[in-house]
């Protein structure tokens, strides 16, 4: 049975899901996606991490720490966000993000409550958008949190989310990570509606207490990715 979720269990789906109507329409190759096999993130963080990390930071101060359009560069112009949390999901096809659904009523997955997001669209190519968000929690807790999502999503090679009243056919494949951080995930999702394919790229990478998401346009998401840790986490 699909289970409703209306709080973090869907956080990474539905940020993606942000750039449905504005990310390239593009479908990689196969040639493009071949021997992309899993990388997996760093040791999950022991405890002397955790005794040495830096304090965990208020939503204010990490909403200072996001990047604005000038040091994006020349064509970045800031979304208005959408409440994507506003919205009823149901996931149908996917157990473990189903299973998931039902912790996340608790309080689990991505729900940190320390967070900050942006969102823009990229002028300089034609359907294309970036969003960012930071969250700051223990290092445990954000390696876990994340670690537990990005698994669940890449379970299932192929699940439907509907989103209100609207059903969206997802395909998801686990990506090499970028080299950043303590610990790092990354994945592909094309999302198909109304026979119409957007492909996102999401890149996790997570820095003591600090973690970044970043998502888009894959060329966007590679481009701006160290860029975003590096301001997010300044004494690192």
């Amino acid at each position: 049975m699909p289970r409703r979720s209306t709080s973090a269990v869907l956080t990474v789906t539905a940020l993606s899901l942000l750039a449905l109507s504005a990310c390239s329409t593009s479908t990689p190759s196969a040639s493009s996606t071949a021997g992309n096999g899993p990388t997996p993130a760093t040791t999950a963080p022991g405890r002397s991490e955790e005794s040495r990390s830096a304090p965990v930071l208020s939503s204010e101060q990490l909403r200072s720490r996001l990047l604005t359009p000038g040091e994006l560069g020349e064509g970045y112009v800031p979304k208005p966000q959408r409440d994507a949390g506003r919205d009823d999901v149901t996931v149908i096809g996917c157990p473990a993000l189903e299973k998931l659904g039902g912790e996340a009523g608790a309080g689990g997955s991505l729900g940190f409550p320390r967070r900050a997001k942006t969102a823009f669209t990229y002028t300089g190519s034609r359907d294309a958008e970036l969003s960012t968000e930071l969250y700051s929690d223990t290092p445990t807790k954000l390696s876990t949190g994340t670690g537990r999502i990005f698994a669940a999503m890449t379970s299932c090679p192929v699940y439907q989310v509907v989103i209100g009243s609207t059903p969206v056919k997802v395909a998801t494949q686990k990506l090499p990570a970028p080299n950043l951080g303590n610990e790092q995930w990354s994945q592909l999702l094309t999302f198909t509606t109304a026979g119409r394919d957007s492909v996102v790229k999401q890149t996790a990478v997570r820095s003591g207490t600090v973690l970044a998401v970043v998502s888009g346009s894959p060329g966007l998401v590679d481009a701006h990715i160290e860029k975003t840790l590096a301001k997010a986490t300044p004494a690192a």
